[in-house]
């Protein structure tokens, strides 16, 4: 397990070139990566350009079309992390590949990529969550 963190904290660049390291989505409070709302590149800053509901890069603004994207530990992307229940990415998308219950690939599916039991599941409460990165 120490390994992982470490090789994300080597290999950061290796999930999106030009993105932007934001925090772990994640359950678990013990987790030095979850997000804090006095981060200024916290999706939980309503102030900042990844919390505000205003802007277009925010996970928060219904609107956004260019939400922080989401990464499991082994680099595979996992949608938007957006309120936009339109944006085909999202995961607020009900019928879309990253929100909707029955997809594999969701958040949402207990038997999915959002199993609980999962080591990175943003789920479990015991573990590493999925890397957010913002443009």
């Amino acid at each position: 397990m120490r390994f992982l963190i470490l090789l994300f904290a080597l290999c950061g660049a290796a999930f999106g070139a030009d993105a932007r390291y934001i925090g772990n989505l994640s359950n678990n409070p013990y987790n030095s990566k979850v997000l804090s709302p006095f981060d200024a590149d916290s999706v939980d800053n309503q102030y900042g350009d990844y919390g505000s509901p205003y802007s277009n890069t925010s996970a928060n603004n219904p609107y956004a079309t260019d939400a922080p994207k989401l990464y499991d530990s082994e680099g595979n992307y996992r949608g938007r992390l957006s309120n936009n229940p339109y944006d085909p990415d999202s995961i607020s998308n009900p019928y879309g590949r990253y929100g909707s219950p029955y997809s594999p690939d969701s958040i949402h599916n207990p038997y999915g990529a959002g199993n609980p039991y999962l080591d990175d599941s943003p789920n479990n409460p015991y573990g590493t969550g999925w890397r957010i990165e913002g443009d």
